[in-house]
């Protein structure tokens, strides 16, 4: 089985720690991993990022983070920007942002980085919206590791909703480190013991550390492909004369 870890926040301004995450990530069992890129970020540091993933043996996945701030940015950088990334998050901070952002096919997954249930925005409304296009349901790790105290049972609480939630409408379940520093990092079997703790069978988070994230990533690359028209359409060269 092969892992993917498509949100691993790289220090993009130091390459020396960057090649010590990247090398982590693949020690624990890696195979893949998505990086948060900024816009305007120079071809030379992605063009150095996929070396030293290569290096590791690791396939770099091209990943942009969208905050928007209402529906209508989020419209427009998608607009812009989704065929630049592999890989394209919605942080969604908002109710509408949450609906609009789950029935847009642009959107591979919907990110709620806050712990605090009232601010996260994943119910049966979103999960309906994402089973009808191909939006993911994406639980950073990170969060799980740091959060205590009280916090920790509201925020389990939550997730053990969320999941049951996406499960029930076919939302993909996507997990990823969500990872600032290598000391957050933990083998994927590690991650998939944890997720008991909010009621995730180990098969299925597995299957959210590997199956589900990498055919996430194959699908959008086949999209970037010049013989890609649209979704079930693409151009097929023959070998007969004037083809």
């Amino acid at each position: 089985m092969k892992f993917s870890d498509l949100h691993l926040f790289v220090p993009l301004s130091d390459m020396e720690k960057t090649k010590r995450m990247i090398a982590k990530s693949s020690e624990l069992g890696y195979s893949q991993i998505g990086v948060p890129l900024p816009l305007g970020i120079r071809q030379d540091v992605i063009n150095r990022l996929r070396q030293v993933c290569e290096e590791f043996g690791v396939d770099f996945v091209t990943r942009l983070d969208l905050a928007p701030k209402s529906s209508n940015e989020l419209l427009s950088s998608l607009r812009r920007f989704r065929r630049m990334f592999e890989v394209v998050s919605v942080l969604c901070s908002s109710k509408p942002l949450a609906r609009q952002a789950a029935k847009d096919r642009r959107v591979d997954l919907l990110s709620f980085r806050v712990i605090e249930p009232r601010k996260r925005f994943f119910d049966r409304a979103e999960a309906e919206l994402a089973s009808k296009s191909s939006a993911s349901f994406e639980i950073d790790m990170a969060q799980i590791l740091t959060v205590e105290g009280y916090a920790r049972v509201s925020f389990f609480s939550c997730l053990r909703r969320e999941v049951a939630t996406a499960k029930r409408f076919g939302v993909p379940v996507v997990i990823s480190s969500g990872a600032t520093d290598a000391l957050l990092l933990r083998k994927p079997q590690d991650y998939a013991s944890l997720t008991s703790l909010f009621d995730v069978d180990v098969s299925l988070a597995l299957e959210a550390l590997s199956k589900n994230p990498a055919s996430m990533v194959e699908r959008n690359r086949k999209k970037q492909s010049p013989c890609y028209l649209a979704p079930g359409v693409r151009i097929v060269k023959g070998k007969g004369s004037g083809d």
